[in-house]
């Protein structure tokens, strides 16, 4: 088992940042590829970030490239997101996710065998 824990999450006006935080415990965190998706009521979850499980490949949605940033610290079991110039359709839920190492697509939610409980973000315009 692997247990997740987000932190970081709040009400940010339109060009303002937010730093999400993952705690991880449990297993290896070494072992998995970390994710972040994001859900908003009636609608699936989507894909926002990922890297693997060295932190040498990092993966992004086109909707946030060039805006968040992904990182992790296995000395520390954490991963990081930073989300910077936020727009109103960044408001979400945001949740962390673990998935074995280099199995499946990054950006696929069946994937993902752990999930935290979720942050709410929340972008005014």
């Amino acid at each position: 088992q692997v247990q997740l824990v987000e932190s970081g999450g709040g009400l940010v006006q339109a060009g303002g940042s937010l730093r999400l935080s993952c705690a991880a415990s449990g297993r290896t965190f070494s072992n998995y590829d970390m994710g972040w998706f994001r859900q908003t009521p009636g609608k699936e979850r989507e894909f926002v970030a990922a890297i693997s499980w060295g932190g040498a490949r990092t993966y992004y949605a086109d909707s946030v490239k060039g805006r968040f940033t992904i990182s992790r610290d296995n000395a520390k079991n954490t991963v990081a997101l930073q989300m910077n110039s936020l727009k109103p359709d960044d408001t979400a839920a945001y949740y962390c996710a673990a998935k074995v190492r280099g199995r499946g697509n990054v950006d696929r939610s069946s994937e993902y065998s752990y999930w935290g409980q979720g942050t709410q973000v929340t972008v005014s315009s």
